[in-house]
Parts: C-alpha cells; structure tokens; sequence
C-alpha cells in the first residue's frame, strides 16, 4: 500500500541526531521516499531547545511539524530534551518520535512517561534503517494529522 501526501507545502522536520552517517541515512530515506519536506539537523539537545524555541541564529526557523529525537546526545540528552518539549506549553503539540539505538526498557517506558508519540530502535543494518525512515514518512508525514503552530 502506498500512502501519497496531499499537503501542498513542505513539512518541516527536526532531526535532533549527533552522528553524521545516521543523519545521512536519513535524508537519503526521505529523499527516496519522494516527500516535500525540509529536514533540519541539531547536532545536540542544546542546539535542538535553540531551534525549537527559535533563539539566536535559529529566529526565523519554522516550526517543526515532527521531531526526531536520539536519546544519545552530546551537551543535553535527548530525555532531557524530550521532558524540556513536553512540558512547554507551546511545544508540547509537536509530535517527538526518538529514533534511537537504545533497547532499554526503561529508556522506553521513561520515554513514554514523558509524553514521547513514539519510541522505535534503530535498526543496525541499512535496509532496515531505511524501511524505519520511509515508515516513519509513511505514518507521520503521509497518514496523520498534525497540529497546526500553536501560538502562545
């Protein structure tokens, strides 16, 4: 089954992820799966709370409609992140998906408690890193409906 987008602008995706090659895994799965969107990266926890509170070089970003959160970030973890979205009341909307290596089940039930949309384990092969992208494009971007920018 193939799901088409019927959004005429581009979504905006922030990919909060430090390793280079994960983050061009990534792009190329997007890029593959044929859809309009704009992929941001912060490199760290702290860059990705400047993005999405839209501070210093980062004013004029647009808002995500999705983010894409490692648990496994340098300066600020990705729990600390995902708690700091979560609990702000104008970006709590944003749907968190943590893509992440991590098998712990108490990073998956801390996650969850802690509000996250999604918890999914990156695969260690290419194929299924990239079937978890295009899934990922598949449900978020292709079937659900995101909320539009909540204004504070």
């Amino acid at each position: 089954m193939e799901f088409v987008a019927t959004r005429a602008e581009a979504f905006e995706v922030l990919l909060v992820e430090d390793s280079p090659g994960d983050v061009r895994l990534t792009r190329k799965a997007f890029k593959d799966a044929k859809v309009h969107i704009n992929l941001s990266v912060a490199p760290d926890g702290v860059e990705a709370m400047a993005f999405l509170r839209r501070e210093g070089k980062h004013a004029g970003v647009p808002r995500p409609d999705l983010n894409l959160l490692d648990l496994n970030l340098p300066r600020k973890s990705g729990r600390e992140v995902l708690e700091e979205i979560k609990g702000d009341p104008t970006l709590m909307s944003i749907p968190v998906v943590v893509l992440t290596t991590s098998m712990s089940e108490q990073d998956v039930l801390r996650s969850y408690l802690l509000h996250v949309n999604c918890f999914i384990t990156k695969p260690v092969d290419l194929d299924g890193f990239l079937k978890v992208v295009k899934s990922i494009d598949n449900f978020w971007l292709s079937v659900a409906e995101l909320p539009n920018e909540v204004r504070s």
